[in-house]
């Protein structure tokens, strides 16, 4: 009797054992698993025109950028401010955050070499996506850098170079050689296709993504006819569309007209230099696989010595212009996925930013009541508390900024009546988050 007993106690210590060992393996791993039944449902964002939808409603965005998210998610002690930072924007009703999908070589790289990813960084990125669909947020994934921070073009021309394998060793050979060609494309289908580990679902067939960025502020200065950049769109927007159907897709632009343009658009540039960076608003936003445009605003870095007044309004012409061009040269969305008033410009006060950003939600809330192209605005950037070693000249604790944070408020509120229009007064939720 005793050993019938013990025999059969040990498949049950046995089983035991293993959930212990996958416990201590993984750690909060296995506690986020057992949390994916409670996550929301959501729909995908698609787009009619020059409006983003969802289940049939304009969809509008007013988001910010924490490019820090996947780096911060990787180490246990640091994970807690991706969590508040997601609090923090539910809070505001924010409704879209814009990210890094990317960090090539490095400290906490994804991609530790050509072709070679960190599964443990890659789980730091599966959180990301868990963290934001519990709190309502959407994504905008940025894929790769055209500056050298995280690893940026530069890192895969070095890695090419390194291996023999590449043409040559300037910057903008990411553009224009094959291999690297391929091998960016295996980066994006290895993020494309990667299944979430914390809730089974493969990135392509993730709605908590909103949409992909091809890179972060493309130039390809060793080209200012833009013909290469702009064959390197085509390519690499096509095949990001052969692996996923169901995300949007935008380039990254700074939204600087080139040569293609014609004169009345390059004066719009803050100066002449701007149109010999191999990049090109109206022609590469006019890619059939590109479903929205993207626009930077730092009026700070272009014109360096103006005063407030000057730059705001310099900076209405810049979006007026490319919210026109959205509507009658793109018939596409025009969503402002940056902009900042540094805080190292002259005479500078946090009320200049209450000014300067409550003009541009003026300009993109007009648009969108109207029916027009401005989709929304991201502001560049917020952080949680503690972070300090994470700012620049533009960085944003928004519950330290009493002002800032009612504003961005308000813009939510009037963009979420325009979503939902008559249906406005049943959502009890909303009317009470909009009263506070």
């Amino acid at each position: 009797m005793m050993l019938a007993n013990n025999g059969a106690l040990y498949p049950v210590l046995g089983l035991a054992s293993c959930v212990a060992l996958v416990y201590m393996s993984f750690g909060d791993l296995a506690l986020d698993l057992s949390t994916h039944a409670r996550e929301p449902e959501m729909s995908f964002v698609g787009r009619n025109g020059t409006r983003f939808t969802m289940d049939g409603k304009a969809f509008y965005v007013n988001g910010w950028n924490s490019y820090w998210l996947m780096d911060q998610a990787v180490e246990e002690i640091s994970r807690p401010r991706v969590k508040a930072m997601f609090q923090a924007g539910a809070k505001m009703g924010l409704t879209v955050c814009r990210t890094w999908a990317f960090n090539d070589g490095g400290y906490n790289a994804l991609q530790v070499s050509l072709g070679h990813f960190d599964e443990h960084v890659f789980q730091a990125l599966d959180r990301v996506i868990v963290e934001a669909k519990r709190h309502g947020i959407r994504l905008l994934l940025s894929l790769a850098n055209n500056l050298e921070a995280y690893g940026g073009k530069t890192q895969y021309v070095k890695w090419a170079w390194e291996e023999g394998i590449g043409l040559s060793s300037s910057n903008d050979s990411f553009f224009f050689d094959p291999s690297i060609r391929s091998h960016f494309k295996t980066y994006l289908k290895t993020v494309l296709t990667r299944k979430n580990r914390l809730n089974g679902i493969q990135y392509k067939d993730e709605p908590t993504i909103f949409a992909w960025e091809l890179m972060n502020e493309p130039r390809c200065m060793s080209d200012p006819s833009g013909d290469t950049l702009q064959d390197w769109i085509e390519e690499l927007a096509a095949y990001v569309k052969s692996i996923d159907k169901n995300h949007l897709l935008t380039v990254g632009l700074e939204g600087f007209y080139g040569p293609a343009s014609s004169p009345e658009k390059l004066k719009v540039n803050p100066g002449q230099w701007f149109g010999t960076l191999g990049s090109d608003f109206i022609r590469n936003s006019k890619v059939s696989d590109i479903d929205f445009a993207s626009v930077h605003i730092y009026p700070d870095q272009w014109q360096v010595g103006a005063g407030l007044e000057e730059k705001m309004k310099y900076i209405s012409g810049w979006l007026t212009s490319h919210i026109e061009d959205g509507e009658e040269e793109l018939k596409k969305p025009v969503l402002f996925t940056e902009f900042g008033l540094s805080d190292k410009s002259r005479d500078f006060d946090h009320a200049h930013r209450d000014v300067f950003y409550e003009s541009i939600f003026d300009v993109v809330y007009e648009s969108a009541r109207r029916g027009g192209a401005g989709a929304g605005a991201l502001v560049w950037q917020f952080m949680a508390a503690g972070m300090q070693e994470y700012s620049d000249d533009f960085g944003i604790v928004p519950e330290e900024r009493s002002s800032m944070y009612r504003l961005i408020k308000k813009q939510s509120c009037r963009l979420m009546r325009l979503s939902h229009g008559r249906d406005w007064m049943k959502r009890r939720d909303s009317e009470t988050f909009c009263a506070e």
